[in-house]
This record gives structure tokens, sequence and C-alpha cells, in this order.
């Protein structure tokens, strides 16, 4: 039988969520511990692949087992270490996919306006006034393209870089600032570079109409900087109603 799990994990310690040969995953420390509770080898398949440092509050795997014990959820997050927590498991159908039945993928960008001592870990800090008017006008932009090669992450494999914009907007919230966007989904580095590449509107060094060339550029050169990982949090991933037993 298929399973989906439903986590959070803060990616602070972990080089992002897939196996890495030389380096601690989370894939690797939730399937360690699955492996050890039902005494088999487990593999799971997550929802994406979120870089190093990236947090999550809000994460889909699956994986398959003929056997499935009482408490399960309350025996893994005594297994996992505090970073990761499983929230729930719920059989879905036997071709119930994570990755390829997402629908959408929501990630929330925080950056801090004031220096604060208790969340530098979890955002990312810009002393500068930034102007959120020229920013939100910069993000209805991203509705009107699907190509968005400029804000991947060069040498990727992938077939297409058609992505659908569903949101995007930015809104002041007490001393920081989140930009929220939801799309069907993300190229590899995408968040942080179109980030990057709004904060450079919002500070003035790129106009706003500037943005319609560098999409149509395809050419990552001519986006912003990438932003630092740890201001990035994957928030929440839609699936079909019936994908669910």
């Amino acid at each position: 039988m298929r399973y989906f799990l439903e986590l959070s994990y803060n990616g602070t310690e972990y080089h992002g969520w897939q196996n890495q040969p030389n380096a601690i995953s989370v894939q690797e420390v939730i399937e360690k511990a699955l492996s050890t509770l039902l005494n088999t080898k487990i593999s799971i398949v997550g929802a994406g692949r979120t870089d190093a440092g990236v947090h999550a509050k809000q994460m889909f795997a699956h994986f398959e087992t003929d056997q499935i014990m009482d408490n399960l959820v309350y025996k893994l997050n005594s297994f996992l270490p505090k970073d990761v927590a499983i929230h729930n498991l719920f059989e879905v159908k036997t071709d119930g996919h994570a990755r390829f039945d997402a629908l959408s993928r929501t990630y929330l960008y925080r950056i801090a306006t004031k220096k604060n001592v208790f969340n530098f870990n979890n955002t990312y800090f810009v002393n500068q006034e930034l102007d959120l008017e020229k920013m939100n006008k910069a993000s209805k932009i991203l509705f009107e393209y699907i190509d968005f090669q400029c804000f991947s992450k060069t040498n990727t494999d992938v077939k297409t870089f058609n992505c659908k914009v569903m949101q995007a907007e930015w809104n002041r919230v007490e001393d920081e600032i989140h930009f929220t966007v939801k799309a069907d989904r993300f190229l590899r580095n995408m968040v942080r570079a179109i980030v990057g590449t709004m904060v450079n509107i919002g500070l003035g060094k790129i106009e706003v109409e500037a943005l319609h060339d560098i999409i149509q550029s395809k050419n990552r050169s001519e986006a912003g900087f990438s932003v630092p990982a740890h201001g990035l949090y994957l928030t929440h991933i839609e699936y079909p109603e019936d994908i669910k037993i």
C-alpha cells in the first residue's frame, strides 16, 4: 500500500531534501527512521527538492509498505531529530505520487527590516529601505510569462522552463517583509533569484519595466542576485482531493 507523510523541517543543518553522497539530507534521516521502525528498507519520494538551508512548513513524501504499525507518527517523531517533525500519515491511491500529483506549491520568503538577534537564522536582513509598491508592480509582471529560464540555476537538467505563477505578492508584517509566491512548479533556485531581482527593484537599482527584458532574455546573468536560503520556506502543497483513500 502507498502512504503519504505530511511533515515539516528546519533546513539549517541539512544539505537540502534530496539524498547526497557526502552530506546529511532530510530524506535520509526520515528513511532511516522508517526503515528502523518497520524493520525493512524504506525509500521515500518527496514533493520537491528544497536546496541546502531552505525550510519547509509543509512537505509531503510517499512510500510503500505492507505493514503499518500503530502510532507510527508518534514513534517516528521519537526517532527523528528535533528539526524534523511528522504531522500526518494517510493512505493514498496505489499510483498517488507526492511530486507529480501536486497541483501547486507555495513559498514564503522573509526579509527582516530591523536587526533582530532572534531571527537572523530564519530571515534575510536588509538594512536599506525597500519600495514595496514597486516590488508589487514587478510581481504582477510574473503573471504575463511562463518561461522563467532567467531565474533558473544554470546547467539544470530540466525538459522545460515553463511554470504557471498563480500568486506573487509582497506584504509588510511587523518588522519583516514577506514575499508569497504560488505556482504549479518551480525551477531550481527560482524563488531566491526572483526575490533578489525584486530587492534590486525595491532599492531602485533596476526599473520595474526592466523585468520584461530580464524574463525575455532567458539569461540568468541578466536577473538579480540569489538571496540566502535561510529566509525561504515551502509553506503549502496542494493535491487533488481524490488522491486519498
